[in-house]
């Protein structure tokens, strides 16, 4: 079921040298090409980076975190269209990414893949390493792989911190 899934993804940080065959990563990046997006644009391109030399150069990209580097693969979400913001005032390919991404996270997660989300990376050294365009933005990498160990669970808050009815508490 799908809460089983969601209740065990974890971040992963630790990942065996194991090759993710091509196939599953293609099933894997279609769950992305399904999501939701601002007026159906799907203004994106995911990156799938395998090349273990591409991997150690988006680790210095990173701020050095290892992870990067060991990961079997790194997945790029990049904003082809960065200009739409939405009625709300935030800006839709960081709400489209984000979406397209955790489908990822997710799908890894059913195959008994582990990820991470990567935020803390330098944009211009990541966009050269990838031949990112100026007009896009990388908004997101996620490392991809088998597990090496099983993640501790995490402390999650209870749904009385969370939530509030009519207004906000």
């Amino acid at each position: 079921m799908l809460i089983d899934i969601i209740k065990n993804r974890r971040s992963v940080r630790e990942y065996e040298e194991k090759d993710v065959p091509d196939e599953i990563l293609l099933d894997i990046v279609e769950h992305a090409r399904l999501a939701p997006s601002a007026k159906n644009l799907q203004e994106w391109k995911f990156i799938i980076v395998k090349d273990k030399e591409r991997r150690q150069k988006l680790c210095e990209a990173a701020k050095n975190q290892k992870f990067v580097a060991e990961a079997p693969v790194v997945i790029a979400g990049v904003a082809t269209y960065t200009d739409y913001v939405m009625s709300n005032g935030v800006t839709a390919c960081h709400v489209d990414l984000a979406i397209a991404m955790e489908h990822i996270a997710l799908a890894a997660a059913e195959r008994g893949l582990g990820t991470c989300w990567v935020g803390a990376f330098y944009q211009e050294k990541a966009k050269e390493v990838l031949k990112v365009p100026d007009n896009c933005k990388i908004i997101a990498l996620m490392t991809l792989g088998y597990p090496k160990d099983k993640p501790v669970e995490k402390r999650r808050k209870s749904m009385d911190e969370i939530i509030c009815w009519e207004e906000f508490k």
